[in-house]
């Protein structure tokens, strides 16, 4: 039996076995054997593939993806939101490669690409789609299109990033797998586990031959989120959902779709420039962009162009988003501002800058 007759049986297998206490266990297990064999699959069919995703080089800041169903409006809303000019016709599948735009944004400079549509089934290739997704693989931020009187479609597009292996709006589970060659495996909970017992775990891990070292479980997880720390290629991407053309329906309809879907909703109308400034506003506070002014060592901070970078970095992330090899050059830092008790207060390398520091860095 190959891979995926075996990928059939045991999804077969679980649509068939009911969900409840008795079956958690066995369920863990079909899904771990199911997420390994998808992955050898996914190695075999890449090895054989050249080209087989987008090439496009990464600027900016940061970057976006818009990710949608054909015709939703996504290249009307590149166009609008940057400097782009995504070919725009009414009809599907006109953006055929990625095409990329600039949002310069409160100092902040964004790459927004625009992608071909997908459809159901693009995670597994259909019409193009897993090269569509692997672009989405690597951005900071995913946007989620969606027409008007189809919102709904939200969780076609959800569920095709999650087979892709994208995790949105949650983080890592906080878990630590330390592997040995010897000694056994150790198993230690620091918290109350109600998806798992120390039976699954052990069975899940020897499933993906982890049978020596220790995992440390410091938060209540799911067999899922168990799994997807093993296979270790999983991303976990922030994501905003926007309900396009808006301008063809009511208020209250608006109201509706957004209490059905049931999150984070941006409505906008591209064609009609509908709050596209709260859109920017949006992209900018979801991917937590802060600002650091730069100041050297005998001059004035530079006020009109701040250093962009993600809320939580470091004084040596401060040093990398200068030059790669700026950091090993670096000894530490005088900063002003609100992260530190006084100004200016010499930092180490570690140290979080806050939003508006006065940051000069000692070499």
């Amino acid at each position: 039996m190959g891979v995926p007759e075996k990928i059939r049986a045991i999804e077969e297998e679980m649509s068939r076995t009911q969900i409840h206490k008795h079956t958690e266990h066995h369920i863990g297990l079909l899904k771990a054997k199911l997420a390994k064999l998808k992955a050898e699959q996914e190695h075999a069919q890449s090895s054989k593939q050249s080209g087989a995703g987008f090439e496009l080089k990464k600027g900016g800041d940061c970057t976006a993806v818009l990710i949608g169903l054909p015709s939703v409006g996504k290249s009307t809303i590149l166009n609008h939101l940057t400097n782009a000019k995504s070919r725009v016709a009414s009809y599907a599948f006109t953006t055929l490669t990625v095409v990329p735009g600039l949002l310069e944004y409160q100092g902040a400079r964004i790459q927004i690409l625009d992608l071909p549509g997908i459809i159901s089934g693009a995670a597994t290739g259909t019409g193009r789609g897993k090269r569509v997704l692997s672009v989405a693989k690597n951005a900071d931020l995913i946007l989620l299109v969606l027409d008007v009187f189809q919102p709904d479609q939200v969780s076609v597009l959800v569920k095709e990033l999650y087979e892709i292996g994208i995790r949105l709006n949650t983080q890592p589970p906080n878990v630590t797998i330390n592997r040995a060659t010897q000694g056994g495996l150790g198993i230690t909970a620091a918290c109350k586990l109600t998806h798992l017992t120390e039976a699954t775990v052990r069975a899940i891990m020897n499933i993906y031959k982890i049978n020596h070292g220790s995992i440390i479980i410091r938060e209540d997880i799911t067999d899922d989120q168990l799994i997807d720390l093993i296979v270790g290629n999983r991303k976990y991407i922030p994501s905003i959902t926007i309900l396009n053309k808006i301008d063809l329906v009511s208020p209250k309809y608006v109201v509706e779709a957004r209490a059905r879907i049931g999150q984070d909703l941006v409505p906008i109308s591209a064609d009609h420039s509908v709050n596209l400034d709260e859109l920017k506003q949006a992209i900018f506070d979801r991917l937590k962009l802060i600002k650091v002014y730069l100041k050297p060592r005998n001059g004035s901070p530079d006020f009109e162009e701040p250093l962009i970078i993600t809320a939580g970095s470091t004084i040596y992330d401060v040093c990398e988003k200068i030059h790669r090899t700026f950091a090993g050059e670096a000894k530490y830092a005088l900063v002003s501002g609100t992260s530190v008790r006084f100004s200016p207060q010499r930092v180490g390398m570690d140290h979080v800058v806050k939003d508006r520091d006065i940051v000069t860095i000692v070499k």
